[in-house]
């Protein structure tokens, strides 16, 4: 079974972002556009809106109009907008829209002033509703016409995309589609990444929730604008921080007319801009402008090989031998569940290593039998595998001396007398003196321990195969 969630990511080492200016920190504004695209049987919908809007527990009316939510959702375009329009105009700040094509149909003074401002306007799809229950087939052709009317109403096509209420489906439909610098419908990282669909990459910028003014309706949200302010400061200041560590990551806002655009909220956006000009090496750019400098700066390179994307007899090859003469490990391995987290060196060593636990003493002791002795007859008769011989001549076991050659062959033949299976240490970890104290020292184990201590050398040499040949 394939497991198609990354857990992993970029890992413990994230790439450096190299964010024009040095900054510190990429801070991106959006202010998500919906108003006249939201759900209302005036639009062709079902019923009235209930999302995101000041009405506590409200639920969608199934063939009526909402007055009280329309008028929330007009107060956006009539009043919130402008107001946001001021702040970032008079801060001089860039900011990327998202826009939904209906709503921006409905919207020629406010597109207007969007577009004399210069600012982004990416996709936020066709209409502002839920498709998580949509068919593929549905979703594609709104994809289709959201990006007809999108160039309609603003003279070009959208660049970016955002759906929001997305479906299982929307990232792989976008990507398909084509055309596109970034897509934003995750929240999964602090960074850009490539994400690969038919063979296809497409760059994704992550958006957030957690910095979201819809958190100012919704429960364990924001109560007001102190509570917002200080949630955004004390996730620059982290970033910040991480930034001058070495680690330069990427803050994203989201913001909506009707929610922020109210004058009690508004003052808490306003003194975290303020905040931030206090600071230097701070990037504030469009989404266009980070999915310009990420391609640019990290272009899509695919892997000479996916491990989890093979098919059973490759990845056999492949990896069949990185438990020595133990294919059956890498079998039961491909036939569990491989994610993209077992595409690095520790993904894949725990993906095998999870499997040599899981079997029995008797298959494991089996394992422990499969490799050679120390500088012993195979080595002598060059017989060895190609791995071996390395970790072998790594430690200058294949030029040893007369006595030292005798000293190994009456350690390996008294120690697989008293354990029935050859000496194994992690070779590449050791020199050939470290080698010969570690072998007097564990002949005296008693037969439990000593099973112990060489399934977890095995497990580490498996290890530094998999390191010599994966990320």
């Amino acid at each position: 079974m394939r497991y198609p969630r990354d857990m992993h990511g970029y890992g413990p080492e994230a790439p450096q972002a190299n964010w024009p200016g040095g900054a510190l920190v990429a801070v991106q504004f959006v202010l998500n556009y919906e108003e006249g695209g939201e759900n209302c049987i005036l639009h062709g919908d079902a019923g009235s809106e209930a999302f995101l809007a000041d009405v506590v527990g409200a639920a969608p009316w199934p063939g009526q109009r909402h007055w009280n939510i329309e008028s929330m959702y007009e107060y956006g375009a009539r009043a919130g907008f402008w107001r946001l329009h001021r702040l970032f105009t008079e801060a001089e700040l860039p900011l990327t829209i998202y826009g939904v094509a209906t709503a921006l149909m409905r919207a020629p003074a406010q597109l207007a002033a969007m577009q004399a401002a210069g600012w982004e306007i990416a996709s936020h799809g066709y209409k502002w509703v839920e498709h998580k229950d949509m068919p593929p087939d549905e979703e594609r052709r709104q994809i289709s016409e959201a990006i007809r009317l999108h160039t309609v109403a603003t003279g070009e096509r959208p660049r970016g995309w955002y759906t929001g209420r997305s479906s299982l489906n929307t990232v792989d439909l976008v990507s398909e589609e084509g055309g596109f610098a970034y897509v934003s419908d995750t929240y999964d990282d602090d960074l850009p990444y490539w994400r690969v669909h038919q063979g296809r990459p497409q760059l994704i910028i992550p958006y957030t929730l957690s910095a979201n003014d819809m958190r100012f309706v919704t429960a364990s949200g924001f109560a007001n604008g102190e509570e917002y302010f200080q949630f955004l400061k004390d996730s620059f200041d982290c970033l910040y921080a991480e930034g001058q560590a070495g680690s330069p990551k990427m803050m994203s806002i989201g913001l909506h007319c009707r929610l922020v655009g109210q004058p009690g909220r508004y003052q808490g956006l306003k003194r975290f801009i303020d905040y931030i000009k206090g600071f230097d090496r701070v990037w504030v750019p469009t989404r266009l402008a980070i999915a310009e400098h990420w391609a640019k700066e990290h272009p899509y390179i695919a892997p000479e090989v996916i491990p989890s994307q093979l098919d059973k007899t490759e990845f056999v090859a492949r990896y069949g031998s990185i438990f020595e003469h133990s294919p059956w490990i890498a079998e039961r391995a491909w036939d569990g569940e491989l994610a993209p987290a077992n595409d690095t060196a520790i993904g894949l060593h725990f993906a095998l290593r999870s499997q040599f636990r899981m079997a029995t003493p008797e298959e494991r002791l089996a394992v422990l039998r499969a490799h050679p002795d120390l500088a012993g007859k195979l080595a002598a008769a060059k017989r060895l595998t190609a791995d071996s011989a390395a970790e072998q001549a790594s430690a200058g076991l294949d030029a040893l001396t007369d006595a030292e050659r005798e000293k190994f062959t009456a350690l390996n033949e008294h120690y697989v007398e008293k354990f029935g299976f050859p000496f194994i240490i992690a070779v590449r970890d050791n020199t050939k003196a470290s080698i010969l104290a570690a072998f007097e020292k564990r002949i005296a184990n008693g037969a439990e321990a000593e099973f112990a201590t060489a399934c977890a050398q095995v497990e580490r040499i498996a290890l530094l195969r998999l390191q010599s040949v994966l990320p």
